[in-house]
């Protein structure tokens, strides 16, 4: 009996990762281009490179809440095509999430 009580937290844990997640994507998004508009139109003290660490920060963190969820979700039925599905979607996040953070880094040096 505590079985599917278990399981059903862990759905449910798994569907507010991947919420926030997508939540911390878009929100980053949205105030990026508020922050480009407003630099364009409103000349605000903060430049191009700013924005785009900031909007960088937020999709890797975003990333990072995906891959918990998918993990999370594989955890409740995992079949062999689904780990092989999580491991290829997991390698793909983390190498798409090191190279933005790389880029970040790279734009904050010049």
């Amino acid at each position: 009996m505590a079985i599917p009580a278990f399981l059903d937290i862990i759905d449910i844990l798994a569907g507010f990762f991947g919420v926030a997640g997508a939540a911390l994507i878009v929100y980053g998004g949205v105030r990026a281009a508020i922050k480009v508009l407003l630099l364009e139109f409103g000349k605000r003290a903060y430049g191009y490179t700013r924005i785009r660490n900031e909007f960088t920060s937020k999709i890797v963190f975003g990333l990072e809440f995906l891959i918990a969820a998918d993990i999370l979700r594989t955890l409740i039925a995992p079949t062999q095509q689904e780990i092989i599905n999580l491991g290829a979607v997991v390698v793909i996040r983390t190498i798409l999430g090191y190279f933005l953070q790389r880029e970040a880094r790279d734009f904050s040096l010049e």
